[in-house]
């Protein structure tokens, strides 16, 4: 994966709950890490019809693994097309060096 390939911005978020002096409960979006992905959508090419096990996954992301950071499941992606839940995450040949992560897009209801 070449630097030039990595276009996309995008910030990793932890989504928390925590509770104010009343009582509600207040979402919050903590930023672990904003950097640079590769970003590829779901098309008709051999690769996306291989990977029947991923059906819901709409967008791969690829970017360099971060040190002391795993990313979960818990996770999102955010970036300037939408919000994505962390369906996937992959070790890129297993050395270390590349992280895959298959997301599903964020659709507000209504």
């Amino acid at each position: 994966m070449s630097f030039g390939k990595m276009k996309e911005f995008i910030d990793i978020i932890l989504p928390t709950k925590s509770t104010d002096s009343e009582g509600f409960s207040v979402n919050h979006d903590e930023i672990l890490a904003s950097l640079r992905a590769y970003k590829e959508e779901r098309h008709g090419s051999a690769r996306w019809a291989n990977m029947a096990s991923f059906s819901d996954a709409t967008v791969l992301f690829k970017f360099r693994k971060i040190p002391d950071l795993e990313i979960t499941t818990k996770m999102v992606i955010v970036c300037s097309s939408g919000r994505y839940n962390v369906i996937s995450v992959e070790n890129v040949k297993g050395k270390n060096m590349y992280v895959e992560v298959y997301s599903k897009e964020v659709k507000p209801s209504g």
